[in-house]
């Protein structure tokens, strides 16, 4: 059986060596007799996969003693009406940073909760940037800072983390998380879907700093909706999904053995250079992104052609390169490179890339 080059943006691809390793385990975890999948979530195996998984996540991200690990379920779009439940406090507003579909979809989800004020849009140049720094006027009054540090359409990526004073800062770091070393502690509250950077879907991690973990909600947040539900039970509040949490396990161990994320972030500029200098160099290609906000995830790209956009994608399918459509509001093609994509990946792409151009140029 002969793998593709998976470009897709999640569910995306996971590293060979972690796929293989859960194969191995399939059937009998460890000598347990048993799959991951049967064991119970409180028995002694399922704790120790538990407890590796933080231990190592907190390894490659160090995450500092007073911010909780939870490994939840519902996505990360279950966090934009799980943030203000349990961030607005006494407060009434918060303040959101627009760059595209993502931050939208948040904006909406907390306007049920609380007035939003969005002290910065890139809505104008059609997201094709992040605000500058300096554009920021965070609000007094407002209850938290919440922004998408990269969005996963359009591929734009801030090129700075935003100081928001004594506010927390919420990062919705779905489609960033892990490709490079962050300051943990410049964040209130980050969260991330898994099915990009982690593991398979049904698994969102929330790393969240203790003094923002309240017990002081209204009675009417569900208790499956309240961060201190799931702080105070190790995330064993209800049955977690245990086969995601130990898959990313498996993903934790695998950057580690890859050097960290120091390793990771030298290898994902590399394959990031090497795919938007081959659509900067060609006359054929282009990104809509201005460059200091590329994301080294996301590259979204279009042909001077479009009307060869089938082609190109049926050709690409042929050669072993899947799932490269741009989403349907940006249209286009959008290679997702995240840390399982191997550099050989990106290099088969552009390959193909200018082979194209040169057939139908």
């Amino acid at each position: 059986m002969s793998r593709v080059f998976n470009f897709s943006a999640g569910p995306a691809a996971l590293p060979e060596a972690v796929l293989e390793k859960a194969q191995s385990e399939l059937l009998d975890w460890q000598g347990s007799g048993m799959s991951v999948m049967e064991m119970s979530h409180r028995g002694k195996d399922f704790m120790s996969i538990a407890a590796r998984a933080e231990a190592d996540l907190r390894e490659l991200m160090r995450i500092p003693a007073n911010y909780k690990v939870l490994f939840l379920q519902g996505g990360a779009s279950s966090q934009f009406a799980m943030v203000p439940m349990n961030l607005l406090g006494d407060r009434t507003s918060a303040d959101y940073i627009n760059t595209g579909a993502w931050s939208k979809k948040a904006i909406a989800e907390a306007n049920r909760f609380c007035d939003v004020n969005v002290i910065a849009s890139t809505e104008d140049n059609n997201f094709s940037s992040a605000p500058e720094a300096g554009e920021l006027r965070v609000s007094p009054d407002a209850a938290y800072v919440h922004y998408t540090p990269n969005e996963t359409i359009g591929g734009v990526e801030f090129d700075y983390i935003p100081e928001t004073g004594d506010l927390p800062l919420v990062a919705d770091m779905s489609s960033t998380i892990l490709s490079r070393p962050i300051d943990v502690e410049k964040f209130g509250v980050i969260y991330a879907g898994a099915q990009k950077n982690i593991g398979p879907a049904g698994l969102t991690l929330v790393i969240i700093r203790d003094d923002l973990i309240s017990q002081d909600l209204p009675e009417s947040v569900p208790s499956m909706f309240r961060y201190a539900t799931h702080a105070e039970n190790g995330s064993m509040y209800n049955t977690p999904p245990t086969f995601g949490w130990y898959l990313a396990g498996l993903v934790f161990e695998w950057l580690k053995e890859l050097g960290g994320l120091e390793a990771m972030a030298e290898i994902n500029q590399r394959k990031a250079k090497l795919l938007y200098d081959t659509i900067d160099n060609s006359v054929f290609y282009e990104n809509p992104v201005e460059p200091r906000n590329r994301s080294w995830m996301n590259v979204p790209f279009t042909l001077i052609k479009p009307e060869l956009d089938a082609a190109f994608l049926a050709e690409a399918t042929q050669a072993g390169l899947t799932t490269l459509k741009g989403h349907r509001s940006v249209g286009g093609m959008r290679a997702s490179i995240y840390n399982a994509m191997p550099e050989e990946g990106v290099k088969a792409l552009v390959d193909f890339m200018e082979a194209f151009a040169s057939r139908n140029h």
